[in-house]
């Protein structure tokens, strides 16, 4: 089974990678259309960073786990976790480097989304060969799915706090 985990993992993060790299764009490519602006970045805020790397994740996750058969009770809440982990380290490493240097920098916000990419699929597959998470499985989807419930509704209605806010050199 560690071989499979092996290959999802690597083969998970170029997609998320290449995914989430491209996806920064798809709001703008559509014309800003309102559907894409749901589960695509439709503005600068943090916020919606975290879908650069939750929604490809899932993206994956939903295409590759018919694939596993058996072995999907050990690895789909290993790296569901791992995804969650990694969605929120975004805000976490961003606002950690800027509070410290006083700003944003662009190299620094891409290698926070590698960092937080690796974070996730590391932490995904060390869950996964260890089989820890299986009776926690449906606890870790329902919260997945509210998350994703959440980027839905605060992409229309984000609540007046910081992390829904355009980063002042951002803007």
């Amino acid at each position: 089974m560690d071989k499979k985990i092996n290959k999802l993992t690597r083969r998970g993060i170029a997609f998320v990678l290449l995914l989430g790299t491209l996806s920064h764009f798809f709001y703008q490519w559509s014309g800003q259309n309102f559907f894409v602006g749901l589960f695509f970045p439709n503005s600068e805020s943090t916020w919606e960073h975290m879908k650069l790397l939750f929604l490809p994740t899932l993206l994956w996750l939903l295409l590759y786990t018919p694939r596993l058969g058996d072995a999907s009770d050990c690895m789909l809440p290993g790296f569901l976790c791992g995804m969650l982990i990694g969605t929120a380290a975004i805000p976490v490493l961003f606002y950690s480097y800027t509070g410290i240097l006083g700003r944003d920098f662009f190299l620094l916000d891409l290698l926070v989304f590698v960092g937080s990419v690796l974070i996730a699929f590391g932490i995904g597959a060390r869950l996964a060969k260890g089989c820890r998470l299986t009776r926690q499985r449906r606890l870790l989807e329902v919260v997945v799915y509210l998350l994703l419930l959440c980027f839905v509704l605060f992409s229309c209605y984000p609540p007046r706090l910081g992390i829904f806010q355009i980063p002042p050199s951002a803007g």
